[in-house]
């Protein structure tokens, strides 16, 4: 039975894919929180995933935000059945415009890690429409992260250089995402309209569809 590794990106755990469904030939596995040394790279972190989990060539990795981008290093170190992109960036050059000025201003270099957590402010927009137990749900995920990864993930993501497509990509973005721009992503697979950074989880079975069809194609 194939096995599909789920990563979830900064602020996130592994129940922002509470609601994903996949046919049932596939086993269903939610990466843990990572724990990073300060000085790791994406790459460092990739590959540790890959020596963690065991992950195989016959295997599929779904990695939503960050966690997209360390999907996107699994693939380019070792060949996988699929490699499933939602709500990310698969080249540095698809990178927001707003990278170039956090990195000639790194305020999250001189904010306390702990700060981090109280960043619910930032997501309440995409909230409004969900219900209170979900919305709950998001603020949790949020103040249940680990301050240092949160941190390290900012500074790895804003820093990361790729210009390299692994075979067997698949791009799934939403076209009123905030903090990757629809606009940016070149020959995405599908555009989920209305989407918006957590459609992995308030648009899932939009993208349910579209796993069904990636993962029997």
């Amino acid at each position: 039975m194939p096995k599909v590794f789920l990563i979830a990106g900064l602020g996130a755990d592994s129940r922002i894919f509470t609601h994903i469904l996949l046919p049932n030939n596939y086993e269903k596995i939610g990466i843990q929180p990572l724990n990073p040394r300060r000085a790791d790279t994406l790459n460092d972190v990739a590959q540790h995933v890959i020596n963690q989990y065991n992950i195989t060539v016959d295997d599929v990795v779904i990695g939503d935000s960050l966690g997209g981008i360390i999907a996107v290093e699994i693939g380019k170190l070792m060949p996988i059945r699929k490699l499933i992109l939602t709500s990310t960036i698969k080249t540095s050059s698809e990178e927001p415009w707003y990278f170039k000025i956090l990195r000639k201003l790194p305020v999250y270099d001189i904010t306390p890690a702990r700060l981090f957590t109280k960043l619910g402010a930032f997501v309440k927009p995409m909230l409004r429409h969900l219900s209170d137990e979900d919305a709950l749900l998001i603020k949790s995920m949020l103040a249940d992260s680990s301050p240092s990864f949160l941190k390290w993930g900012a500074q790895a993501a804003l820093h990361w250089r790729n210009d390299v497509i692994p075979p067997n990509l698949h791009h799934i973005i939403g076209d009123k995402d905030l903090v990757f721009p629809c606009k940016n992503i070149k020959n995405p697979t599908a555009v989920i309209k209305g989407g918006t950074h957590i459609m992995v989880f308030d648009r899932a079975n939009e993208i349910n569809t579209l796993l069904a069809d990636i993962l029997k194609a």
